[in-house]
């Protein structure tokens, strides 16, 4: 089992995918916990990198197709939003 805690602005940090089989329990900022499966973070990780890559005009691998402005790796999310109930 994989604990993590919800930050004051509402998100976890994750930086890849859990092994699917893998419970993971997360307690939010109301003092409330809740128990996801690996599968269900892994469906609203990739749900935040699709908006993510949408807002910033990314393809859908993550690369942009404009010509290189910063040296900073802006293809990848690092904090997810999580709330009560996404279990449901």
């Amino acid at each position: 089992m994989i604990t993590l805690q919800q930050d004051a602005e509402g998100f976890i940090r994750m930086k890849r995918h859990f092994p699917v089989s893998t419970v993971i329990s997360i307690t939010f900022n109301d003092g409330s916990s809740e128990e996801f499966s690996g599968q269900q973070l892994n469906t609203i990780y990739d749900e935040a990198l699709a908006v993510y890559r949408a807002g910033n005009h990314l393809d859908a691998k993550g690369y942009s197709r404009a010509p290189r402005k910063t040296v900073q790796p802006v293809n990848q999310i690092e904090f997810v939003a999580v709330h009560p109930g996404m279990t449901r």
